[in-house]
């Protein structure tokens, strides 16, 4: 099964999930990695994005154009618009140069 053909957790209460952060990232943010409880209304990584935004200043600053972030769901990178599901850990890069 594919990230993209994994059912959404539809439970009415949050799952941890581990976060690691990259680079500036992970400057930002101030934590290279943390366990979070995510809610069970953040059903892709977008709507994740936009959720840690919302956590701080630190999040603020390292999320404020989200959509540069490329992020990884249990090590496979995804879209955007890619449900979550049950994955155990996300991982948010900066946007990658060079070869």
């Amino acid at each position: 099964m594919t990230i993209s053909e994994q059912v959404p957790n539809t439970s009415s209460t949050s799952r941890p999930v581990k976060l690691v952060y990259f680079a500036w990232v992970r400057e930002r943010i101030g934590v290279a990695e943390e366990e979070v409880a995510i809610p069970s209304s953040v059903v892709t990584v977008r709507d994740l994005l936009h959720w840690l935004k919302d956590r701080g200043e630190g999040y603020e600053h390292a999320l404020q154009v989200p959509d540069v972030i490329r992020v990884a769901l249990d090590h496979e990178h995804a879209e955007h618009d890619e449900l979550i599901g049950n994955i155990s850990e996300i991982g948010l890069f900066p946007p990658m140069t060079g070869g």
